[in-house]
């Protein structure tokens, strides 16, 4: 470990090694070999392209800054675009906005986003003063050197074009803003609560996503994100005392001209750009061995115990690369950073922002969910807004898993409390799809169970379904099909397939398109048959412990018919269940004298009581 020296450039802000062109030139061979993979790919896959430039001088006493941006836009559909899409993040934090009109009517609003006003919660946004929003005015755009008309719809910015854009041409936009960094209410924001002077989250006018589905122009209203893939190269001019940590590599020789300094940061083949900032942040420095140098940036005023937690930190995050990395792919990149801001905690490229006040279970947690993420969601570039449980399941799924190992528990299912969390939700009434649009939710409850715990009981199950191997085979190779693009559910289901063989199509849409439940029986024992009964309206393979009258067991597996095939296993295979028969018999090797319908507790079975008998 490395402590860097805080003189007013920061020192090298992700040790020179990240600075370098080495740094550099290694991820952008990874650049260059993810596009020819797509490009020559025989599928019909292709993505959008977007090359930032962006030249941004902050000034940290009043919380404004000047942006200059130049985009070169490539469009690789086979569409002609007579329009294009920015987001304007920073809207929503005024008075009015979709998300402070959201905030009043959703039932169970975000804690962090209301106040307590005699005995009623209180939209925080409602209350902004005008020094205290948050806004990204665009006052110049310019497609090819030529002005286009752009009009500003809350948080989107609405661009119709001169000229269109052809199937493979390039554009260049270049567009002159001014913003201001509104009170941190969510994820963005300047002095949060724990004192961090700038969380610069989504700040910068972004292109939005244009797709097979067509434009992802959404507005603000409290998810998350989708965005283009492409390299960014930020100038950033600040306060000259200000340790700035975030995404990218910090090119050498910042300059320094009387009270600021400018950093230049490149970050090649990402699909967001992230920073933090703040006079009074420590920088440390660990190194994964065979991987990338680790940074973490939090205040030097924390209590003594978080001080020394944030210590003891560093070395746990080195496992958790090690294991994410060896688990589902390598990590690309030459360096990630654990940064102290925010509010809770958020992946972003190459970096997190998280609360820095937790005791020290609660900051590798979170830290392990975050960096998790670099993965679910970063490098495999979903839809949070369409599929918010590919993220957050997977990410759940697989840090569970990881700190289930990095803390020698050897649990037997570490995702067993996101099955107690979808539990409650099949039951309370208030379940919708999984592929229920994240704005859509009636309450915040029923999201982020749907997001957290039955996306990863889906993995954990699936594991049930092909056979535990075969699920590990598949993360592994969803990675290698998948990293650097926009994957879908049935990009995933369909690696899946591949991997075991089996026909899956039925796991997929039952369990993320319905909320149908899972909910199998043992009806009956007479001698040595078995009848069991299908009460839920979800199909399933069904594993079963017989015991028999002379205290000798027996595994016995029932395939799906509609799976056409069986996992591996070393049970006694039993003829195929057709899903629409309500009832299924056996006939067992002896007398009978209990049997146990998933013994293991892995099937999502809402109703264990009529499980054995």
């Amino acid at each position: 470990m490395k402590k860097v020296l805080l003189f007013s450039l920061s020192a090298s802000l992700f040790l020179v090694s990240c600075g370098s062109s080495k740094s550099v030139s290694t991820t952008t061979n990874t650049t260059q070999s993810s596009a020819t993979a797509v490009s020559s790919s025989k599928s019909t896959y292709w993505q959008q392209s977007v090359d930032y430039k962006m030249e941004i001088d902050m000034d940290v006493n009043n919380y404004q800054y000047q942006g200059k941006q130049k985009l070169v836009y490539t469009n690789n559909s086979p569409d002609v675009l007579d329009k294009v899409f920015y987001h304007l993040y920073f809207n929503a934090f005024q008075p009015g906005s979709d998300m402070d009109a959201r905030l009043q009517s959703i039932v169970d609003p975000d804690g962090r986003m209301v106040s307590e006003v005699n005995g009623e919660k209180q939209s925080r946004i409602s209350t902004l003063k005008p020094n205290e929003i948050g806004y990204i005015n665009v006052t110049s755009l310019k497609q090819n050197g030529s002005a286009v008309k752009h009009i500003t719809a809350g948080t989107v910015l609405e661009v119709t074009l001169n000229k269109a854009i052809q199937p493979g041409e390039s554009v260049i936009f270049d567009m002159v803003f001014d913003a201001q960094v509104p009170v941190q209410i969510r994820r963005s924001g300047r002095n949060n609560a724990e004192g961090v002077a700038l969380s610069m989250t989504q700040w910068y006018p972004k292109l939005s996503e244009y797709d097979f589905e067509g434009w992802h122009a959404y507005p603000y209203i409290g998810r998350e994100f989708h965005g283009v893939w492409g390299d960014f190269d930020l100038k950033l001019t600040i306060d000259k005392d200000y340790v700035v940590g975030g995404t990218g590599y910090l090119q050498p020789n910042p300059v320094v001209k009387g009270d600021k300094k400018t950093l230049h940061f490149k970050a090649p083949n990402v699909h967001d750009f992230t920073w933090a900032a703040d006079p009074n942040y420590i920088h440390d420095t660990m190194q994964v061995p065979n991987g990338p140098m680790l940074n973490f940036f939090y205040k030097k005023d924390l209590p003594a115990e978080n001080l020394e937690n944030w210590k003891n930190l560093q070395s746990k995050t080195v496992e958790m690369m090690q294991y994410f990395s060896e688990h589902i792919g390598k990590y690309p990149y030459d360096q990630y950073s654990v940064i102290q801001g925010g509010d809770g905690g958020m992946e972003y490229a190459m970096c997190t922002l998280i609360t820095g006040k937790r005791k020290f279970g609660s900051l590798v947690g979170v830290t392990a969910h975050e960096l998790a993420h670099t993965w679910f969601q970063f490098l495999l570039a979903t839809n949070e807004a369409k599929h918010e449980w590919m993220d957050e399941g997977f990410t759940s799924y697989i840090s569970d898993h990881a700190m289930d190992f990095i803390n020698k528990k050897n649990t037997d299912n570490p995702a067993s409390s996101a099955y107690r969390g979808y539990n409650y939700l099949a039951k309370s009434g208030k379940e919708k799809p999984q592929s229920t649009h994240a704005d859509r939710y009636e309450t915040n409850m029923a999201y982020s169970i749907t997001a957290y715990n039955k996306g990863s009981v889906f993995l954990t199950q699936l594991g049930y379904v092909i056979g535990e191997d075969n699920l590990k085979k598949t993360l592994k190779q969803y990675f290698t099909d998948w990293s650097f693009k926009h994957p879908t559910p049935n990009d995933f289901i369909r690696v899946a397939e591949k991997v075991s063989g089996l026909e899956l199509e039925w796991y997929l849409t039952d369990w993320t398109t319905t909320t149908n439940t899972i909910d199998y029986g043992v009806k009956t024992i007479e001698g040595n048959t078995v009848t069991l009964e299908r009460i839920g309206e979800m199909p399933m393979p069904i594993d079963i412990e017989v015991t028999y009258t002379d205290g000798t067991t027996e595994s016995v597996y029932i395939p799906l018919q509609m799976m056409r095939g069986e996992k591996p296993t070393t049970a006694t295979v039993m003829a195929d269940w057709s899903w629409a028969h309500p009832t299924y018999s056996f006939k067992a090797k002896k007398a009978v004298k209990s049997v146990e319908i998933d013994a293991k507790n892995i099937m999502a079975d809402i109703n264990r009581e009529n499980n054995k008998k």
